[in-house]
């Protein structure tokens, strides 16, 4: 199977299931933010985004204009997250939750729709 295919369903999977996770449980995100000022939680999270980003950038570092680049983008927002977490940990939680706070609407359709549409490229569903 193709690395990009691979990945459009990696992402797209992960992306809905985050998604209605996030739906059903609301709260869920409250907690998660919670657990990031407890170090043991916040190292073991940016360990899993930098590695998640890193294998996602070594595997699938395509920076064309099509679909593909948002796989990359995801990638490398993986990392920078991760890290940013790791180097600077408060600075970062707290954006993190501020962006989430204001933002948090906008932030679940687009989770929504940008797995909706990674999937469709995935297994190509629909003619693109």
């Amino acid at each position: 199977m193709e690395t990009s295919l691979f990945l459009a369903k990696f992402w797209g999977w992960y992306l809905l299931i985050f998604f209605f996770v996030l739906s059903f449980n609301p709260r869920r995100i409250q907690q998660i933010f919670e657990d990031l000022k407890d170090q043991k939680f916040l190292i073991l999270a940016a360990f899993a985004a930098i590695l998640i980003g890193l294998l996602n950038i070594l595997f699938h570092n395509i920076w064309e204009l099509s679909w593909k680049f948002i796989i990359t983008i995801l990638g490398w927002t993986s990392l920078f997250i991760g890290l940013g977490l790791f180097v600077f940990p408060e600075p970062t939680t707290r954006k993190l939750t501020v962006l989430n706070l204001k933002f948090v609407q906008t932030i679940y359709v687009l989770l929504f729709l940008l797995g909706i549409f990674l999937l469709n490229m995935g297994y190509e569903l629909v003619l693109h």
